[in-house]
């Protein structure tokens, strides 16, 4: 398949003209006080092409009928061109044609332009609001300069311009972007995560904005909670602050007021007021303080409901004028850490210990973001059972942390690492020569941390702030940092950075690790905890970044951006460098520690399709493994506080480090963390050959009963028991061992273990688990371990499973709806096995399709990848997220043999 790429970006506008309509000056983009919004659209054009003349640029009057025209707000340069229909990302993404894409177009500056009709006047002052370009920007407006690369340099570098005595009925914004380098630049890079775009992310990324007030002028508002001793019975104070800015050369009295109300519950609104008086030409701090009787706590999604509560400041000036409002949605929660004993930290979530389990977050290579497919992607975090994402560097848009906060995701925020953010002269990790901060580029990294504390500060779905990622932030740096963010009333932890590296002495230790691993490692890896010192990414401590390297997407996930070659390149050629995977002079660059280990433990593939049955079958060991380990140590002598596995999903199609795969396919290491992440759950210990019990709720307690049982290959029982026990909120424990049970293994062995609550209703059904057990486990050499990987010098033998007698399974899915919560109708699939053999049937995996074939995305399911005991029956649900109608599923295991079963 090849691609028309080089055919030249500004030929292709041409071939696609935007119409050159006047602006309409009485449909203006703004008309009251406290109104904003974004520029919707841009057209775009290279300063090879359109010159360097911008004062001219930026007058009305300029024919853009040959400028690539884009109808959104924000988009890098490659993002727009993809808007514009000049890239296809099918096409771009498929094979390694990315590299045919021609990256001396974005070395030089270029330029957005767009009209708009404003209606100034006497009284009314405008302002333009942006939130960061990539890399600089000049930015004109109406042939007059706002500001210059110096001023509107950085990512997150948002700045507030006062343009009153430029605006007029028709208005003209022009932004010349300047080329970005990541060593040299505060970017959004990537460092070894995917081969990076063309144009290094240059360009409006985030959306640039117009504002009127009066001549009062309020800056963004700022929400300071205080919560009583008991959290929901006392009452709690709020306080509501923003700057205030007298935009006249006299004194003013102004009368601010201030509400704070309930949303989407009962409750009574609070209004309250109070004077200020203003001197000429100042920014003042104004402060309205009251008291919430009776709060509704906000919680995490695994913890809680998540009440949300509107908060508005006014400002009005003579005649009881409005000059000015501003507005946020916050919540009522407490969060904080400490450093246990062993220099580990744990978070606190409104005063409860809270174990993070999480995952690190890519945003789409170019940046395109995209608040539908995030509220999925949340549903996908949830649906696993985490309760935390962490943004490395990749702060993403106000509406990802609004999604967070409705349905109770934590965020961990902070800088990115291996780049000009951390361009330190203690850091020695640096891919190339990168030179040290100077006075600018402190300057930069301030209005950035002003900035980015500014939109994050009300959201309770923040948990943090990380300032540094693997390196910690210069003796300059660090306190520039937590200071912008104090005058930003920041109220949640502030940790130097996310490794042991080193800290600025008046922070103290971050209490979190960053050793590895990030390529393959086996199971048993995660619960070699007793020597710490040696044992790297194991199950102790908070583990910032971590994970066995894996996240192979399902075959027709595959067969989406893999040529015939590259599909035959995965099974017949394990060692080959691969475009899908990191940057070509990364460590990440083939699957040769992954695909080592397949061989050596399931034997060569004799197939394309047994190679990705044998990727899912070591991706969901993998993930299941790391963290059931990490909430089985919840409790342990040294507790595993929090881990992060690396990572939660790709930017672009990858074949590795992703929970699901970029189209959005849950495959074996989605549905593997989803077992190891449930909220009640049982772990099988594979270095002690114990079982734990694990309780993540902070409501759920009293008897359990576990009922374990173990057998053959031929499905011969071999150990069969129950063990009763009681689980308490928000622990872990070890219940039992079971290493007389496993002693005798011949070749593989399967042990299921179900969980269940013998006082409710039908004695239901916690958690079902079925592991594959080899007579040995694989030997870790810890001595050579590298920073992202262990060698393994003998491997577990699984190769018994290739034989697995045939098992028959019957298959029926029939279609159910239902209301969901917010009302709508909905439907979901059930989907019942059964195993009518006396033989396991192994690795049972379920896709769900529309009548074209066509996989069903993004989707839930209950369970997935299923081994079933013999004459076992089991009924599992999946929900559609999205409008595509299921028409069948389609059905495979190891031992079973492929069907596709109508829903009926």
């Amino acid at each position: 398949m090849q691609l028309p790429l080089t055919l030249q970006v500004l030929f292709s506008a041409i071939l696609h003209p935007p119409s050159a309509a006047a602006v309409d000056p009485s449909n203006v983009l703004i008309s009251t006080p406290g109104q904003i919004a974004p520029v919707r659209a841009w057209n775009l054009q290279s300063s090879t092409k359109a010159g360097s003349d911008l004062e001219a640029l930026s007058r009305p009057g300029i024919d853009t009928s040959g400028w690539i025209h884009v109808n959104t707000s924000k988009c890098t340069l490659m993002g727009c061109l993809l808007e514009a229909g000049i890239y296809s990302d099918t096409e771009l993404f498929y094979s390694d044609n990315l590299r045919r894409v021609d990256s001396k177009q974005f070395q030089v500056p270029w330029l957005y332009r767009q009209e708009f009709a404003l209606d100034p006047g006497a009284g009314k002052y405008f302002h333009l609001l942006t939130h960061g370009i990539t890399s600089r920007a000049d930015v004109y407006l109406n042939g007059k300069r706002v500001a210059d690369k110096k001023t509107q340099a950085g990512s997150y570098g948002g700045h507030t311009y006062h343009v009153t005595d430029l605006v007029d009925k028709t208005n003209v914004l022009l932004i010349q972007a300047y080329p970005t380098s990541y060593y040299y630049d505060f970017a959004l890079g990537w460092v070894d995560w995917n081969p990076w775009p063309a144009d290094n992310g240059t360009g409006v990324w985030r959306d640039v904005e117009v504002k009127q007030t009066g001549s009062v002028a309020l800056g963004p508002l700022r929400v300071v909670t205080q919560l009583g001793t008991r959290l929901e019975s006392s009452p709690a104070n709020v306080t509501l602050k923003s700057r205030a800015q007298n935009l006249d050369n006299t004194a003013v009295t102004i009368t601010v007021t201030g509400t704070v109300s309930p949303e989407r519950y009962p409750g009574p609104p609070i209004s309250w007021s109070q004077t200020v008086t203003l001197p000429p030409l100042s920014t003042t701090d104004v402060t309205l303080t009251t008291t919430v009787p009776k709060p509704a706590i906000w919680w995490p999604k695994q913890w809680g409901s998540q009440p949300l509560y509107h908060a508005g400041l006014s400002v009005f000036v003579s005649n009881n004028t409005l000059s000015d409002r501003v507005s946020a949605t916050f919540g009522f929660r407490t969060v904080t850490s400490k450093l246990n004993s062993y220099n580990d930290t744990t978070f606190f979530v409104n005063n409860r210990p809270f174990q993070v389990l999480g995952a690190g977050y890519a945003p789409d290579m170019f940046l395109r973001f995209s608040p539908t497919k995030f509220e999925s992607e949340a549903q996908y975090v949830l649906d696993l059972g985490f309760n935390t994402i962490r943004l490395e560097g990749k702060n993403e848009h106000p509406e990802l942390y609004e999604v967070a906060d409705r349905l109770g995701i934590m965020i961990l925020a902070g800088w990115e690492c291996c780049d000009k953010w951390e361009a330190w002269s203690y850091n020695q990790d640096l891919a190339v020569p990168t030179p040290v901060w100077n006075e600018e580029d402190y300057a930069i990294a301030n209005a950035s941390m002003f900035h980015e504390a500014g939109m994050l500060q009300t959201h309770p779905s923040v948990l943090g702030y990380l300032i540094g990622s693997d390196y910690w932030p210069d003796d300059k740096a660090a306190p520039m940092y937590v200071s912008a963010l104090k005058s930003q009333d920041w109220q949640t932890p502030v940790l130097a950075s996310a490794s042991r590296r080193g800290f600025p002495a008046f922070m103290g230790s971050p209490g979190l690790k960053m050793e590895g691993p990030y390529d393959w490692v086996p199971p048993n890896y995660w619960y070699y905890t007793e020597a710490s010192a040696s044992r790297l990414g194991a199950a102790f401590g908070f583990g910032s970044e971590l994970g066995a390297g894996v996240g192979t997407p399902d075959l027709s996930s595959l067969r989406r951006f893999l040529s015939p070659a590259d599909l035959t390149d995965l099974w017949k050629n394990p060692n080959k460098d691969l475009f899908h995977m990191s940057t070509e002079t990364s460590s990440f660059h083939n699957r040769n520690i992954y695909n080592t280990g397949l061989w050596k433990r399931w034997g060569a593939p004799t197939s394309l399709e047994d190679y990705v049955q044998k990727t899912q079958i070591t991706d969901y060991e993998a993930t299941r493994a790391q963290f059931e380990a990490y909430a089985a140590n919840w409790n342990s002598k040294r507790p595993a506080t929090g881990m992060i596995y690396w990572m939660l999903t790709g930017a672009f199609p990858s074949l590795h480090w992703s929970i699901w795969d970029y189209y959005m396919h849950p495959a074996g290491a989605y549905f593997g963390a989803k077992v190891g992440s449930r909220i009640e759950h049982v772990a099988y210990d594979y270095v002690k050959k114990s079982m734990f019990l694990i309780n993540r709720s902070l409501d759920k307690e009293g008897a359990r009963s576990v009922d374990i049982q173990v057998v053959d290959a031929s499905g011969k029982t071999l150990y069969n028991n129950t063990v009763k026990t009681i689980t308490k909120p928000n622990t872990s424990k070890e219940i039992t061992s079971l290493a007389s049970a496993l002693k005798n293994i011949k070749d593989v062995v399967f042990l299921r273990l179900v969980l269940s609550d013998p006082s409710s209703k039908d004695t239901a059904t916690l958690s079902r688990n079925v592991y594959w057990l080899s007579k040995t486990i694989d030997t870790l050499d810890w001595d050579n371990s590298d920073w992202f990987y262990t060698p393994v010098t003998k491997y577990s033998d699984y190769t018994a499973l290739n034989k697995l007698a045939a098992a028959n399974v019957s298959v029926t899915a029939w279609s159910r709806g239902h209301a969901s919560p917010e009302g709508h109708s909905e439907s979901t699939v059930r989907v019942t096995l059964e195993n009518r053999s006396s033989v396991p049937a192994f690795f049972i995996s379920l896709n769900l399709v529309d009548k074209e074939g066509r996989d069903v995305l993004p989707v839930t399911w209950e369970d997935n990848y299923l081994t079933l005991w013999p004459k076992e029956k089991v009924t599992v649900e999946v929900s559609p997220l999205g409008a595509a109608e299921p028409a069948a599923v389609q059905v495979v295991g190891k031992n079973v043999k492929g069907t596709t079963v109508k829903v009926d």
